[in-house]
C-alpha cells in the first residue's frame, strides 16, 4: 500500500493536468547517492503485473519489483524557502540521502 498526503495528491494532479490521460507511475531505480532512487513519471499505459492504488482520487501505478521495496511508503509534498518538493517516507529504507530522493535497503540474510 502507498499513502499520498492531500498536498502530494494536489501537486500530482496539477502536474498531470499538463499531460492529460496519463497514469502516474512511481518506481525505484538503481542509482543515486544511496543506491536506489524514486522515479515519478506520467505514462500512457499500464503494464502487465502493475498494481494500481487509488489515493485522494489519484491512481498510482507501481510495478511489482518496486512495490516490494516501497510498500508502506508515505509521499508528501511541501513548500519551504528552497521551493516545493516531494518528500518520501519509506519505512523499509535503512538509510536516506540528504537529497531525500535516494535510499538504501538492509538486505536480510
Amino acid at each position: 500500500m502507498i499513502h499520498l498526503s492531500a498536498a502530494a495528491a494536489s501537486e500530482i494532479e496539477r502536474l498531470r493536468s499538463k499531460q492529460p490521460n496519463r497514469w502516474f507511475r512511481l518506481a525505484i531505480k538503481c542509482g543515486g547517492c544511496s543506491g536506489l532512487f524514486y522515479e515519478m513519471t506520467f505514462e500512457e499505459s499500464v503494464k502487465v503485473g502493475d498494481r494500481i492504488f487509488d489515493e485522494h482520487g489519484i491512481q498510482v501505478v507501481i510495478d511489482a519489483e518496486s512495490l516490494e521495496h516501497i510498500n508502506g511508503l508515505q509521499l508528501d509534498y511541501a513548500e519551504d524557502l528552497m521551493g516545493g518538493g516531494f518528500r518520501f517516507h519509506n519505512p523499509q529504507a535503512s538509510r536516506t540521502c540528504g537529497c531525500g530522493n535516494s535510499f538504501s535497503l538492509t538486505i536480510a540474510s
